[in-house]
């Protein structure tokens, strides 16, 4: 009897760039490299073979001939398309451009010129945060607060909140680790990756969105700052449908 062997699926990338000679460059290097790749050269083609492909994984360039990358970045987060990791590839270096890129929802910001194997490094450690909360299930209520890890949904107080796919996955990050103080270091680099130029003040940022959201109407606030070191979701736990 012939036993049949499961070959597993190649991760499948998404490259968006304009300049010919870089998509080439890219796309030669990540098939060698073991990675199914498609090609789009601008926003509106990117968008299409997003929603029809679902890669695991998305190279967004910044400046593109239509649309600029941030609102195409911006556009799939709101498709609802999970945990889907879009690197945004640029030659601008300006920290606030750095800053725009992840506010839109960018798990990472790389500038040109860029060492190939710390490209594929980084792409390599988003697909890994991916797959750590694709195996979370369940649903965890905190108060009035209560997430949905399945379906990366957010209510509170029976109200759904919407968030992108940063603040949901630091949200999440916090609820894991309820009553106990995360570092700033330790959620940068659960999040944001420990070798993301963004810097720590990032955490600043998206806290104070979070914050904003959740306290929507006057509810108490849930996220702690400890000073000096970093901060903490705090009240009872408790889970439901899901084993810790």
């Amino acid at each position: 009897m012939i036993k049949s062997i499961e070959v597993p699926m190649k991760k499948q990338i998404l490259i968006v760039e304009d300049e010919k000679q870089i998509l080439q460059f890219l796309q030669r290097g990540l098939t060698y490299k073991g990675f199914a790749v498609l090609t789009a050269a601008t926003g509106e083609e990117a968008l299409s073979i997003a929603v029809a492909a679902k890669p695991d994984l998305i190279l967004l360039d910044v400046l593109l001939p239509d649309f600029s990358g941030l609102d195409v970045c911006r556009s799939l987060r709101f498709a609802d398309m999970g945990a889907l990791p879009i690197l945004m590839l640029t030659a601008k270096d300006e920290r606030t451009d750095k800053i725009l890129g992840l506010e839109s929802g960018a798990d990472d910001y790389i500038t040109k010129p860029f060492d190939f194997e710390e490209l594929v490094a980084r792409i390599r450690a988003a697909l890994r945060r991916v797959e750590r909360i694709r195996h979370r299930s369940g649903k965890i209520a905190i108060g009035d607060l209560v997430i949905d890890t399945d379906l990366r949904h957010v209510w509170r107080a029976d109200v759904q909140i919407a968030l992108t796919k940063r603040e949901y996955d630091l949200l999440e990050l916090l609820v894991l680790h309820a009553n106990h103080v995360l570092t700033k270091e330790r959620i940068f680099e659960q999040i944001w990756g420990y070798d993301n130029e963004a810097g720590l003040e990032i955490i600043k940022v998206y806290i104070n969105t979070l914050r904003s959201k959740l306290n929507a109407g006057g509810k108490p606030d849930l996220i702690y700052a400890v000073r000096g070191v970093g901060y903490m979701l705090k009240q009872e736990v408790r889970e439901e449908g899901r084993e810790r």
